[in-house]
């Protein structure tokens, strides 16, 4: 019970965390911290899922969750590494 409560508050503090910076640029070194973040939580949840469906290749409903895991982990490391689009810039700047 105790694991599922400590996962439970791991997933509401990257909640807050998004929810927090929402109006941000992301991209590049702007707003890293939140990129890395959830490069991490979905990188890992991804590894972790994938590991689980390769012992037990039986369990089809651990697919569900893999593929947005990985389509996710790899939208943020894309993310991580690109910098913002000019037009994020130019609607930042005001103009």
């Amino acid at each position: 019970m105790w694991l599922g409560q400590l996962l439970g508050a791991a997933w509401l503090g990257m909640a807050a965390l998004n929810w927090l910076s929402r109006g941000a640029l992301l991209g590049g070194i702007y707003g890293r911290p939140v990129v890395f973040a959830n490069t991490a939580l979905y990188f890992i949840s991804a590894l972790v899922i994938l590991r689980a469906v390769s012992r037990a290749p039986s369990v089809t409903g651990l697919w569900v969750l893999a593929v947005p895991a990985v389509a996710l982990a790899g939208v943020y490391s894309w993310l991580l590494y690109r910098g913002p689009f000019e037009k994020e810039l130019a609607t930042r700047r005001g103009g």
